[in-house]
Formats: C-alpha cells, structure tokens, sequence
C-alpha cells in the first residue's frame, strides 16, 4: 500500500482546516438561525415538491419572488394562463389586460391588485372568471439539490441555513486550491502566505460573508455560485480538466444566469495551451508554407478534443434548463421573474418597471452602476452614527484591497481573459431591472469576485502593510454586514428616503 507523502499529508491538512475555519466563522456569524428555517426557503420548498413528484409549490407560501401563473376562463369558454397587468401610475399603464403565456393579451377588469377577485364581467372584458394559480420557485434549480437532503429529512420545513454555511465553507479551501494551481501553472509567483490573504480577501472580507450566513434564497444562490465559479477557474487553468469545467459552467448557469459568460478563460486557455503545443512540434527545417499548414491542422486538432469536452456537460445542462423553463412557462429562456409575485399573489415592487421597460434594459444601467461604485455609508450626528442604503455599499467600499485589480505589476496570459469574464458576467446585472434590493453591498459581484481575486493573485504587485491593512478592514466592515444585517435595521436605509425610493424604480 502506497504511503501518502508529507507534502500531500500537510496539505490536506491545511485544506481540511481552513473548510473548518469557515464552519466556525459562518456558524458563529449566523448563530441564531443555525437552529431553524429562513424567511425565504424557496430551494427547500422547491426540494421537497421534487420528492413529491411535483416542479409546482403548493400554497400557503412565506415571503416574495415567487413566479405565480393564473388560468383564467375566457367569455368563450376556454381557458388560458398567464398574468395580469400591473396598472399603476405614474407609467400610464391604465388598460387593465391579462397577458397569456403565449404573449397574447385580453381584455380583464381582474386587478393586479386584487388578487382575491374571482370573476370578471366589465363590457370589454374577454376575461369571464379565475380558476386559481399555480406557483413555481422563480430562481435557477441547482440550489434546490443541496437541500433535497434537508427536505428529505423535515420536508418543507427543512433547515436551509446549515446547507449554505457548509457550502460557504467550502470556499475557504477552495479558493487556496485555485490560487495554489495558478501557481503551480506559472500565471501566479505569490507566496503561501500571500495566498492565504487573499483567501481571507475573498472569504471573509467580501460581501460573501453576509450572503454565507443568511439561507435565504436570494443569498444561497451567490454561494453556491461562488463554489462552482471556483471550481470553473481551477479546471480552466492550462485547460487541464475540460469536462469539469464544462460542467461547473453548467451548473453555474443554473445557479446565477449571468453565469453563463464565464467562458473566455476556458476558451483562450485551450488556445493558448494548443499554440504552444504546435510551436514545440513544429518541424525545424520546413518552409513558413508548410509551417502554416501543418500548424493549422495542428491546433485544430489540439483544440477539438477539450473544447467539445468541454461543450458536451454545457449542451446537456442548457437542454435540461430550458425543458424545465418550458414545462413551466411554455418558454426555454423564462425562468420565472417575469411571473413575480408576493405569497398572496400581489405584484412586487418591480413588477411595473418590469412591464415597461422589461427585466433587463439600458434604463437600469445608470442606477445598477452607482450601487455598484459610488454607494457611501451615510454618517448620522446621532445613533445610531452610521446608515446604509437599502441597495448597499459599492463594492470598493466593502472590499477595498480589490483596487488593487487597476494597478497590477504584470500581465501575464491570463490578465485578458479574466476581464473579459468579468465583463461578460458583469454585464447582464448591470442591464437588470433589480439592483440587488436589500442588501449590505453590492452582492451581484459576487458573480464575478472569484476573477477580480485571481487577477490581484496574477498581477505581482507585492501585498505591502498596506494593502493587509485594507483586507483587514474589509473583514472588519463585512463582519458589522454579517452581524447586523436583518438583525438590526436600524442601520439600514430601507423604506421611507426619498433617495432610495427613485433608485428602486
């Protein structure tokens, strides 16, 4: 029997420690949800209708966000789902309609407002009564299998905070694994030492460590994201493991549909890795004619293989998410959100922008970008001395040593590629009709953290006193998020400013 190495003992070791430093650190920060549900069980909700046989969730539901379809009897006779329209002022949407699954819209006197109305007889109104709704979980599905083990054990009423925080932990010792690999791969000269701050960067000093410890479904999902982002990034590198990356890409984008951008690393990796590959086999005396020809056949066939294993597990995950999208919304691209609703069937409070300008448009840009980089604490003359904006702190506030991504020492092959990733990803939250509402910073980027660290880690420049001081006081402020956040609202600007208000809308 072959003995482990010391190395591979000491290293295990030290991932094996850092997973359990995560479980201390977020079971301590969300300690007294440890022992029960959260106000927003969606994926385990969505868990236990999957062990009964069912996508739909049957009522009485807590909360919002959830994609509620009505059916509804026509004057002839037949029936449609879909949705009413919002009618609210001051976007002038004054016909009252409900619009079909199909697109097609009918006259209704029904009321978005509501709900409780049950037949419709207004001269004009095609819509004669309502049959009733069906609700379905409005979020990407893949969260909803790590709390099938929960469901399995209390049904809905299963605990959705432990399943986060074991999944948070995870990306204690996962992120090291990637930083280790970049360098291993020679993109990264950083120290172990320097890898373990920028693991505690990430970990602990990032609007990851609010979202870790809440179990509602809106933060499951970043974390979850989080883990497959990593395991993404280190199955990118070199392209070593095409069909894992294929795979977490997949997974990611059933998580975070944004997600699903995150593909140029991979991409120009396998470019990079069959280039150098067809310039080491290149024969030493040919003409540049018979060069060019053979070294395009060449990286043909060296970018083949890893490329189509690494599209396969895409294909597949995209061919499932859209026959579930289907199934429930008779549309492979619709997952939910433009059905949104509050548990008694009211509209959200986006429901009306959504409506006139849709769910992602050049109209959001403008606020998404000031909650993402110029969103202050507001300083108080009294307590309790400081507030934050329902919509949160920009993400420099929160993370500070992130600025050191614009002034990097080197840029080495993989400085392109990750911005590029995180443009891609960045860009469909930043075109998105929600900018993250309620949140103690800007937790959309949590999409796209996992690039923004691996370029510090890639860019040389040395982590001075400095730069500690600032991953410091980066853990210092996400630790006051992490304690006070749906805790103590005081601190929170939510309801009733002037400023907020228009933000929203």
């Amino acid at each position: 029997m072959t003995e482990t190495p010391p190395r591979a003992r000491h290293d295990l070791r030290l991932y094996a420690a850092l997973f359990a430093l995560g479980l201390v650190v977020y079971g301590l920060l969300a300690w007294s949800r440890l022992g029960k549900q959260s106000g927003a069980p969606h994926f385990v909700y969505q868990a236990d209708a999957w062990l009964h046989g069912s996508i739909a969730v049957e009522p009485p539901l807590p909360a919002d966000d959830w994609a509620v379809v009505e059916t509804v009897v026509l004057d002839d006779g037949t029936e449609v789902s879909g949705r009413r329209m919002v009618t609210r002022k001051p976007f002038r949407l004054t016909k009252q309609a409900f619009r079909a699954l199909d697109g097609r819209e009918y006259g209704s006197c029904l009321s978005a407002n509501q709900p409780a109305q049950k037949t419709c007889s207004m001269p004009g109104s095609r819509v004669r009564a309502s049959r009733g709704y069906v609700h379905f979980v409005s979020f990407p599905p893949v969260p909803s299998l790590i709390m099938l083990p929960s469901a399995l054990i209390s049904g809905r009423a299963g605990n959705d905070v432990i399943p986060t925080i074991v999944f948070a932990a995870l990306i204690v010792p996962l992120t090291l694994l990637l930083l280790r690999r970049l360098a291993d791969a020679g993109h990264s000269t950083r120290t172990l030492r320097e890898d373990l701050w920028l693991v505690a960067l990430l970990a602990f000093g990032s609007v990851l460590v609010f979202s870790s410890v809440q179990g509602k479904v809106w933060y499951t999902a970043h974390v979850v994201g989080v883990v497959l982002a990593l395991v993404y990034a280190w199955a990118s590198i070199e392209a070593r493991h095409p069909a894992i990356a294929g795979v977490a890409l997949g997974l990611a984008a059933l998580t975070r549909t944004s997600m699903a951008f995150m593909f140029p690393i991979f991409v120009f990796e396998v470019w990079r890795m069959a280039a150098k590959t067809t310039a080491a086999e290149a024969p030493p005396n040919a003409s540049a004619s018979l060069n060019l020809k053979t070294g395009r056949k060449q990286m043909w066939v060296a970018i083949r293989r890893p490329l189509l294993h690494f599209a396969i597990p895409i294909v597949v995950f995209a061919i499932l998410g859209m026959l579930y999208n289907y199934v429930r919304f008779h549309s492979p691209t619709e997952f939910g959100h433009t059905y949104l609703a509050l548990g008694d069937h009211r509209p959200v409070r986006q429901q009306t922008q959504i409506e006139t300008w849709g769910l992602a448009s050049y109209h959001y840009l403008s606020r998404n970008l000031s909650v993402a980089l110029t969103l202050l604490p507001e300083l108080l003359p009294r307590a309790p001395w400081v507030q934050i904006s329902g919509h949160g702190l920009a993400l420099w506030v929160t993370t500070p040593a992130l600025l050191m991504v614009v002034w990097p020492r080197h840029k080495g092959a993989l400085h392109l590629p990750l911005w590029l990733t995180v443009l891609f990803v960045a860009l469909p939250s930043l075109f998105y009709m929600n900018s993250g509402w309620v949140q103690f910073g800007y937790r959309f980027s949590l999409d796209y953290l996992v690039f923004l660290v691996m370029l510090i880690a890639i860019g040389g420049r040395p982590l001075t006193s400095l730069v500690k001081t600032l991953i410091v006081l980066g853990i210092a402020i996400n630790l006051f998020g992490a304690i006070t956040f749906d805790r103590d609202w005081k601190y929170y600007r939510v309801a009733g400013n002037a400023y907020d208000a228009v933000v929203a809308n």
